[in-house]
């Protein structure tokens, strides 16, 4: 995934990083899943390729989004964690969840889930927040 920045907008940088189908999947499968290993990530049902799951995992632990570290329970395994600019995209993520399950057709657990974190509003999200470095932040 090439990082080449074409304008100085906000907007158009995240979407730089974050614009493609896969990487705010990972990031969801890391927040709302409690994935944290290659594999479990390819068993998403969207049905991610393994390549392209390495390289966004690759681009996203370069852009400090994603820490890896070795696994101290399996040698040839990987954990990937959250770092601080990942937990902060939690109100991204959950504002499209509510924006999807308003407009478009939604699996209906799917849509509570994202409409109750939506409607807790900022007091949700920081308790979401710290949960979060809890169990990412090493």
């Amino acid at each position: 995934m090439s990082m080449r920045e074409r304008s100085g907008c906000p907007i158009s940088l995240s979407l730089e990083l974050l614009g493609d189908r896969w990487t705010l999947l990972i990031i969801r499968d890391l927040v709302f899943a409690g994935k944290k290993h290659f594999r479990e990530f390819l068993q998403s049902d969207e049905g991610i390729s393994s390549r392209t799951l390495a390289e966004r995992l690759q681009t996203l632990q370069d852009e400090g989004i994603l820490t890896r570290s070795d696994d101290p329970s399996h040698g040839l395994k990987a954990i990937y964690r959250l770092t601080e600019a990942g937990i902060d995209l939690l109100p991204v993520l959950a504002t499209l969840g509510a924006w999807g399950s308003k407009h478009r057709k939604a699996d209906g657990h799917l849509a509570r889930i994202a409409d109750e974190l939506a409607a807790g509003g900022a007091p949700a999200l920081e308790r979401m927040k710290a949960a979060l470095r809890a169990e990412h932040i090493v």
